[in-house]
């Protein structure tokens, strides 16, 4: 819900009322080019800076690559795809994902052709960004990504362990495991003595415990680890190799790529392709964390796909031509710019900065850190990428084969070797579980109990025709279904021999895994429609001109066996869910509500009080206007659908409950709630009927049939104590109703508050309400006879005086004004009935005692949108106040309607 309205002092200034700017008007100068970056951006670079710097060194370590490329590639990544990436909190730069494809092309074409291939897949990615196939690079199966990224982990670890113990990496992973015997006979205690401490300090610094704790943890790991390995180095004076960036004028520049075609070709598609799959993968990790971030309450637009590949090829066009290493999103330091509270995509920008910056003035001391250092941090970040989290989704998915072949496949023959291995092995792995059905047989107690593992298709319906057939006449059946498609064939073969089983005699029941039945005899109506569907949209209830008979609507066949329709299960063209659960009314999609909603000055929702009057004859028809069909006939599709619901009679026959469509309607929808939500929700109310209620919501909004609160709020028996009427109107105490003092609602509040003792009010108000348009199109005529409906709606007169006014701002909806007087009145009744609610003494007790809220909300029937009144507006005392404003929920987060 909203946020808590706040107490307003009585003599608080009120803002005027302002026109809104003319479409033409421009900001000031000074507003349209200024610059501003947040103190947390800013904080958040530099965490990001001082994790890039000792990574972007240590993968170019790996790779082969000169150190000054890893510094190019994290520039580029944060300044370039920073600015014109799709992801805002995403950071990009030198990878370890990349790490063994660009260490394998280095020692194939040389340096300055590798970057000539950077270039090369940069412009694919263009390509691709162009082509709008972002989405489609995120249908690749977790289990071949996580592969593919473990099976690089497990290279960069053996390729840094040589390093680590004081040796120089072999060309592949293989010669790597074969080299490490004599590696480990040759160890220098140097480099395996300062690697180690390396370690245990990356390891041990994210665990260091209490307040001092807390304090050092702001240091990154990876920065702590390498400062403190080169100071214990330069103090103990341990002769080990260290970095050594050579003069910016000898830094080595992309040249013509020189070697076989088909080589290059190969080299730019898997440059392009893992780094791509890369990249938009981080992205979706970052939208998840951001998602999850409770502070700050910054609304962080999501990730743009296809934009964040142009960012990518971008930046790979301009790394490529400076000489530095290929770039794609890094998911270490996104992860960390996201927790540090970075709320733009200037923190991206900054971290590169500051990565060029010291490039060009840190050189002496970057000169200082011992390759072992930057080895073991390497070596520990290729650990990590074997997942252990993954590894344990990819055995819950059964895709475990898949996975080992994909790392096995990276690790012996390469990255893209691998992953077309993977590939392969992952559609044969689902063509044989698409083809492989398990069925057995089995009697007990009687009951013969026919079981299918697996995907039922036509290749399963010999040998399920023959089981089935085996069956004796008469018996009593259960078949269990557990898979999650059935084709055509399938369902025919089924549908025979229910047809046959049940004419003999027999019974047959259609269970899921769990042993739930699966379908009753159903008619189209309960299997399509949703509980949000409108009867009148029902339209598929069609029926034969037959109605159907009374054993249909009961759930029983004339044989007294339990009936199963395999419609319910889906068509031959979509397959179907058969895990288990009631699929009734969820079988298909259905018609949901009309597609146009009516406007706010729909004279239908209209209501225009005034004297009843006399029945006569209908007036006649205008001959230039359509004729209605009469909502009883045959063409209203949600009266005809309407399945017969009989009672029985004194004679013993059953005769249909009510003759008018509006009777069935209504009692085909009671038999509908008996037969698909009862079930589920029956344990539920009984312990509300043995508890009692304990609603933490009072909840008074508009009678008019179109707010549904429990579809709008997702709520629940017990979760909100509802009061509606005409208006949503909260008359003032000691108001006078139609025979004196209108009490019915302060009775509601006053139960709700003192006995149930909710926690929140929310008054909710809608575009196009009737009572709205009344009061402010029907003029109050003295004289004229006072119907129960104008009396009660002199309650919203102060609304309409509200509105008027000019000592009030205008109630609006965040971004735009409202778009007619109508939907003004409507913000600005709630805001004014939350003022009423102020004056009832049970409210006015909780909110001095601090155990109640009041809220404002707007629901906009045609757009299905919830607006909520934001914190800091009024609750319309006379006084002034700040200005009222409904901000828009948004589908994923509550915290911006609260800003």
């Amino acid at each position: 819900m909203s946020a808590r309205v706040p107490t307003r002092a009585d003599g608080a200034a009120r803002p005027a009322r302002t026109d809104p700017p003319s479409p033409g008007s421009r900001p000031p100068f000074r507003s349209r080019f200024r610059f501003r970056i947040a103190g947390a951006d800013l904080s958040a670079s530099v965490t990001v800076f001082l994790i890039a710097l000792p990574l972007s060194l240590g993968i170019a370590l790996a790779t082969g690559a000169p150190l000054q490329g890893g510094l190019v590639a994290a520039a580029v990544g944060g300044l370039v795809v920073g600015r014109l990436g799709g992801a805002p909190l995403q950071v990009s730069g030198p990878a370890a994902g990349l790490t063994v494809v660009t260490a394998d092309l280095i020692q194939l074409y040389g340096w300055r052709t590798t970057c000539a291939i950077t270039v090369c897949a940069g412009l694919a990615q263009l390509g691709l960004s162009a082509l709008r196939v972002a989405r489609s690079a995120l249908a690749v199966s977790p289990a071949i990504v996580h592969g593919m990224l473990a099976g690089i982990g497990v290279t960069i670890a053996l390729s840094q362990l040589h390093i680590v113990l004081g040796g120089s990496p072999q060309s592949s992973a293989v010669a790597n495991v074969k080299g490490l015997p004599a590696q480990l006979a040759n160890l220098h205690p140097g480099a395996v003595s300062v690697s180690a401490f390396t370690i245990v300090v990356l390891l041990a610094w994210p665990r260091i415990p209490g307040r001092g704790g807390r304090f050092v943890r702001k240091v990154p790991a990876t920065l702590a680890a390498v400062a403190l390995a080169t100071s214990v180095a330069a103090v103990l004076g341990v002769g080990l190799p260290r970095v050594d960036l050579p003069s910016w004028s000898n830094h080595a520049l992309p040249e013509l790529p020189q070697g076989p075609v088909l080589g290059l070709i190969a080299a730019v598609l898997t440059v392009t392709l893992v780094g791509s799959v890369e990249s938009l993968l981080s992205a979706v990790a970052v939208d998840k964390l951001v998602s999850m971030r409770k502070e700050p309450a910054v609304r962080i637009p999501r990730a743009r796909l296809d934009r964040e590949l142009f960012g990518q090829g971008s930046g790979n066009i301009l790394s490529g031509a400076l000489g530095g290493l290929p770039i794609t999103g890094v998911a270490v330091r996104s992860s960390a710019n996201v927790a540090a509270g970075a709320v733009s995509r200037n923190s991206t920008m900054l971290h590169g900065l500051w990565v060029a910056v010291a490039a060009l003035l840190l050189v002496p001391v970057l000169d200082l850190i011992p390759l072992a250092a930057l080895a073991a941090l390497v070596m520990v970040v290729g650990i990590q990428m074997v997942n252990l989290v993954h590894l344990r989704s990819v055995k819950r998915n059964r895709e475990m084969l898949v996975y080992a072949v994909t790392l096995a496949g990276v690790v012996f023959t390469g990255v893209l070797e691998g992953v077309a291995i993977g590939i392969a092995v992952a559609v044969a792995v689902a063509m044989h579980r698409l083809t492989r059905t398990r069925i057995t047989v089995a009697e007990r107690n009687g009951v013969h109990r026919i079981r299918v593992r697996g995907q039922l298709t036509f290749l399963a319906v010999p040998r399920l025709s023959r089981i089935l057939q085996e069956v004796p006449h008469r018996a009593d059946s259960v078949v269990e279904l557990d898979g999650s498609f059935m084709d055509h064939a399938a369902y025919e073969a089924l549908h025979d021999w229910q047809t046959s089983h049940l004419a003999q005699g027999g019974t047959a029941e259609f269970t899921g895994r769990a042993g739930g039945r699966i379908a009753e005899p159903t008619t189209e109506l309960q299997s399509c429609c949703r509980p949000w569907t409108p009867w009148r949209n029902h339209h598929c209830g069609e029926h034969p001109a037959a109605e159907p008979a009374v054993a249909e609507v009961s759930g029983a066949s004339p044989s007294g066996a339990v009936a199963f329709d395999p419609v319910s299960f889906g068509t031959a063209s979509s397959g179907t869910d058969l895990s288990g659960t009631d699929l009734s009314g969820t079988a298909s999609s259905g018609t949901g509500p009309s597609d146009t909603a009516p406007s706010s000055t729909d004279p239908s929702d209209t209501i225009t009080p005034g004297p009843a009057t006399a029945p006569g004859p209908d007036p006649a028809p205008s001959p230039t206007a359509p004729s209605a069909p009469p909502r009883n006939s045959t063409s209203d599709l949600g009266t005809s659908a309407a399945p017969r619901v009989t009672q029985p009679h004194l004679d013993g026959r059953r005769r249909p409950v009510g003759g008018g469509a509006s009777s069935r309607q209504l009692a085909s929808g009671i038999s509908s709630f008996q037969r698909n939500t009862a079930p589920h929700v029956r344990d539920e109310l009984a312990r509300l009927a043995r508890e009692g209620q304990r609603p933490s919501q009072l909840f008074l909004t508009c009678a008019d049939s179109r707010l549904v609160t429990s579809m709008i709020t997702s709520s629940g028996p017990g979760d909100l104590f509802t009061v509606r009427n005409v208006g949503n109107l909260v008359p003032l105490p000691g108001a006078d109703g139609a025979h004196g003092t209108d009490d019915s609602v302060a009775a509601a509040i006053e139960y709700a508050v003192d006995v149930l003792r909710v926690q929140s009010i929310t008054v909710c108000g809608h575009s196009g309400c009737g009572a709205m348009q009344a009061l402010l199109n029907t003029p109050d005529v003295n004289g004229e006879p006072r119907t129960p409906l104008r009396r009660w709606l002199r309650h919203g007169q102060p609304s309409l005086d509200r509105m008027k006014s000019k000592h009030h701002s205008w109630a609006r909806i965040s971004g735009r004004l409202p778009a007619d007087a109508i939907e003004q009145l409507c913000l600005t009744n709630v805001v004014q009935q939350l003022a009423h609610l102020r004056a009832h003494d049970a409210v006015a007790r909780g909110l001095a005692e601090g155990r109640l809220e009041l809220h404002g909300m707007y629901f906009h029937v045609g757009e299905a949108q919830a607006y909520l009144l934001a914190d800091g507006s009024t609750t319309g005392s006379s006084g002034g106040g700040s200005e009222e404003v409904f901000n828009r929920v948004s589908p994923t987060a509550l915290e911006e309607s609260r800003a």
